[in-house]
């Protein structure tokens, strides 16, 4: 078995969440990753959530299976390194702010002269382009800038950023896709495309289909909470010890809920007798709900409104540290536990790769690497000595 990637090679000069997380999901699949990273610091993100003086566990994640190797693209010697590890790569991934590798002598021209097949994957806040080029950018901005705040949170309050880095997710995984598809053209036509990916793109992508919405009936996106703008009830429900959610988006659904809420005659009651009424009668028909859920746990509920019985779609609303004993998600494969070398950290415990594919190896190193782990191994392949790899490491280079 190998992985489905085992044959891509990609320099990764991406640092902090977006670009990382890209790169670990090609790295899940198989691809040797390898990180490129400043000398003596590394990648910002290592210092993040940890134990004192310990490499960040955020790190851990969006870095797990990849090799590292240290260079200051900011010196001729660098530069030179870097042109010699592309001849031998099929992509080259970074989130720099646009521009800023093409100001250190690193632009898409002379990567082409070095390597015409590789691939030049650039993700930043609004892209190579436009007027808003170049600025800087954050998960809440492109969440904002990409229209997704403006959806999220409850009528009668302010707009709520989607929990976690939402947006440096969504982004990753364009861009995660974006490799992939240019590696395969590139293999197609003997040319490397350039993939010029904004994050703000990456977002308004994914704002449902509300812009269409918008521009063909006149009806803006509102905030609705956890609500459905056009089906009812679909929701968050308080239980006595936690909280469930319940979504009927047919008749049929509907009408099951009505008989497990012992009110078989609201099927039948002109304000929810389809979509587009109980879309606009869903506050009080949601209070209906939740008045029935209130009186009940989370396991009654669930045990009543779930599989063994009226079968609706349904679920407890869970935490992620919860989640790693979830049975469904264990019996996926989806909770992975590596051991630690350090005595103190012990053991890592990371979400699986949802992509399975069948016959199919894991990632071949499992935790994230340690900075600079791999110069050696690299550099070596381009016929540098120990003696070389000193003198650089002494001048800064690497």
């Amino acid at each position: 078995m190998t992985g489905v990637l085992s044959d891509l090679r990609i320099l990764d000069l991406t640092r902090v969440v977006a670009g990382p997380f890209a790169t670990a999901v090609l790295a899940d699949l198989g691809a040797e990753v390898v990180k490129v990273e400043r000398p003596g610091t590394g990648d910002d993100y290592r210092y993040g959530p940890s134990k004192k003086g310990k490499t960040s566990l955020s790190f851990q994640n969006t870095n797990r299976g990849k090799r590292s190797i240290t260079l200051d693209l900011r010196t001729a010697e660098g530069r030179s390194l870097l042109f010699r590890l592309v001849e031998r790569a099929d992509a080259l991934v970074e989130n720099f702010r646009a521009g800023w590798l093409a100001s250190q002598g690193i632009d898409v021209e002379a990567l082409h002269r070095a390597n015409p097949k590789l691939v030049v994957a650039s993700l930043s806040g609004f892209g190579q382009t436009g007027p808003r080029a170049g600025q800087a950018s954050y998960d809440i901005v492109a969440q904002a800038a990409g229209g997704f705040l403006s959806m999220t949170g409850f009528a009668d309050g302010p707009p709520v950023r989607g929990g976690g880095a939402l947006a440096d997710y969504i982004g990753g995984l364009f861009l995660a896709v974006g490799v992939v598809a240019g590696v395969h053209d590139a293999r197609r036509t003997g040319q490397g495309r350039v993939l010029d990916l904004s994050n703000q793109d990456a977002v308004f992508a994914v704002t449902d289909s509300w812009a269409t919405i918008a521009a063909g009936l006149g009806v803006e996106a509102e905030r609705t909470g956890n609500q459905h703008p056009f089906t009812a009830p679909y929701d968050c429900f308080a239980a006595t010890d936690g909280h469930v959610v319940v979504a009927t988006a047919s008749n049929k659904l509907f009408r099951r809920l009505c008989d497990t809420l012992e009110r078989p005659e609201l099927a039948s009651d002109e304000r929810f007798r389809s979509h587009r009424v109980r879309a606009t009668n869903r506050v009080e028909l949601n209070a209906i709900v939740q008045a029935w859920v209130a009186t009940r746990s989370c396991d009654e509920a669930l045990a009543l409104l779930g599989p063994e019985g009226a079968d609706l779609p349904c679920a407890r609303v869970s935490r992620p540290d919860e989640l790693v004993e979830d049975p469904q998600l264990l019996a996926r494969g989806m909770v992975e536990r590596h051991a630690h070398p350090d005595p103190e950290v012990r053991e890592v415990v990371f979400h699986g790769n949802p992509l399975q594919f069948s016959d199919s190896e894991p990632r071949a190193r499992a935790l994230a690497p340690d900075l600079g782990a791999d110069n050696a191994d690299l550099y070596g392949e381009l016929g540098l000595t120990a003696a070389d790899l000193d003198r650089l490491a002494k001048a800064g280079t690497i």
